[in-house]
């Protein structure tokens, strides 16, 4: 029996403070890796809905907070979206259309907070569970609040394989870690310890140092590593949003470089990573390579120490 799933990374950016035309543009990527690719799993950038607040200051330095940044916050806040909410249910109905199953960064808001969230769509059950960001990174804490360990999951997925003219059930655990979180060794093992198999990772991280750090989670955890990256330009943005100290405005500067990259659990590219512009990469998953990995790596099975070191 092959234990195949078709999964798709898609690298692209947030129509600014339209919530309507980035669910539409959703709906069309995920479309395409569909139709074109046959994916069955399609993984979306951290922030794709909301977006990303790329270069902003929101007005705040230690000791104060401008009236221009309160109202950038607000502007930003009410680009969020609640869960639920009209969003997912369309979310929920792009899934089922399509027979996929969706990970999607979005910023979630709840109250007067912000959340760097990933949510989860079942192609049939609809919204099953959503992961929010444990540590916002730097400047990110002044407009995304902390999750907390009652958002961790680790979900178990039956996706269809046509092999030999046979069709077979594959059942894959699926986890998410946004960004930064990625640097957190503990809750990497935790995903571990879970049975993680294909492991995504949502980011804006465009730095080319970001592709070791995929590789080596691959490697390390001997799972399947999607990360989605963000592209984006100036012109992608509102004409007044702010850019890199010392950059000229230009409306094909980048803001967000992209690299969206699939890697193996032997830390090999699969697909990506895609530096230019946006798309939608696409692979083979063959669940197997897991336990051909783990034959000689296992971090929480034969290659793990507990009994010498431990944390608690």
């Amino acid at each position: 029996m092959t234990r195949i799933i078709r999964a798709s990374v898609v690298q692209a950016c947030t129509v600014a403070y339209s919530l309507s035309d980035t669910l539409d543009k959703l709906e069309r990527l995920t479309t395409l890796a569909r139709e074109r690719d046959n994916a069955q799993l399609v993984v979306f950038p951290e922030a794709f809905i909301g977006g990303y607040p790329a270069k902003s200051s929101f007005g705040a330095v230690v000791g104060a907070r401008s009236p221009e940044g309160r109202d950038e916050y607000l502007r930003y806040h009410s680009a969020a979206i609640e869960i639920p909410s009209q969003a997912v249910t369309r979310m929920e109905g792009i899934a089922r259309a399509t027979s996929v199953f969706l990970v999607v960064g979005v910023i979630e808001r709840e109250g007067g907070t912000c959340y760097c969230t990933v949510i989860f769509v079942h192609p049939q059950a609809g919204y099953v569970a959503k992961h929010r960001k444990l540590v916002p990174t730097a400047a990110e804490r002044l407009v995304w609040g902390f999750g907390d360990a009652s958002t961790l999951p680790v979900l178990e997925q039956t996706f269809s394989h046509q092999g030999n003219g046979v069709s077979e059930n594959v059942t894959a655990k699926i986890s998410a870690a946004i960004c930064w979180e990625n640097y957190m060794p503990l809750l990497r093992t935790h995903y571990y310890q879970q049975g993680t198999q294909i492991y995504c990772a949502p980011t804006v991280d465009s730095r080319p140092v970001w592709q070791h750090t995929m590789a080596h989670i691959a490697l390390e955890g001997r799972c399947f590593v999607l990360s989605a990256c963000q592209y984006a330009q100036q012109k992608d943005f509102p004409p007044n949003h702010p850019i890199a100290n010392g950059a000229a405005r230009d409306p094909e500067g980048i803001m967000i470089g992209g690299g969206s990259v699939i890697y193996n659990p032997a830390g090999e590219a699969l697909a990506g990573p895609l530096k230019e512009g946006e798309g939608v990469l696409t692979a083979e998953l063959d669940l197997d390579d897991i336990i051909r990995g783990k034959f000689d790596l296992d971090v929480v099975g034969h290659y793990a120490r507990p009994d010498g070191v431990a944390l608690s």
